[in-house]
């Protein structure tokens, strides 16, 4: 991303806005609003492939694997405004194993870029059962909207919940109804 390029187009936002670029509180704000865009949408420079970076080990393991409360932060499609909120996950492998953080690697590759939450949680999904041929994979996604909380319909306690099934996971109702219950349990 051409950082230099953003942040004028940030000052001409603020002055299409009706603000002051030149006043204190502003000075500053283009190149800050353009890196926290780069940061923002970094996904776009990244692939699956890249951040698990070869953190596939094998595994004589097939049952279930759970990581849950992974944070997300991303930013809707439709009105470049965050939505945020937890990400779980669950696979079964099949001779392959991720490491754990590449988990939350994964999740971080989709979620900076522009985003709907349905799609988000397709591309967890499938970016985890390639990688590791797994034999089914769960995952759920509960987020909060701030494009539906701050304006629109203002609903402040609104929370947006999707899934996404593969494999064992879609095929089988006892794998599915395991994956949801253990998602239930809050141990920590």
């Amino acid at each position: 991303m051409n950082i230099e390029k953003v942040s004028k187009l940030v000052r001409e936002l603020l002055i299409e806005i009706g603000e002051d670029p030149d006043r204190e509180g502003l000075l500053a704000t283009p190149d800050r609003m353009a890196k926290a865009l780069e940061f923002l949408t970094a996904g776009y420079s990244q692939t699956p492939e890249e951040v698990i970076n070869n953190a596939v080990f094998s595994s004589e393991s097939n049952n279930m694997i759970i990581c849950r409360d992974i944070e997300v932060y991303s930013m809707c499609e439709h009105h470049m405004l965050p939505f945020y909120g937890k990400c779980h996950i669950g696979y079964i492998p099949t001779g392959k194993l991720l490491g754990v953080s590449k988990l939350a690697r994964i999740v971080d590759c989709f979620s900076r870029r522009l985003q709907i939450q349905e799609r988000l949680t397709s591309q967890i999904a499938h970016a985890i059962a390639e990688t590791v041929d797994a034999e089914g994979v769960g995952v759920v996604m509960e987020c909060r909207h701030l494009c539906m909380m701050m304006r629109g319909v203002q609903k402040q306690n609104s929370v947006m919940t999707t899934s996404e099934v593969i494999g064992t996971f879609r095929r089988e109702l006892a794998t599915r109804t395991e994956f949801l219950d253990l998602l239930e349990r809050r141990s920590i």
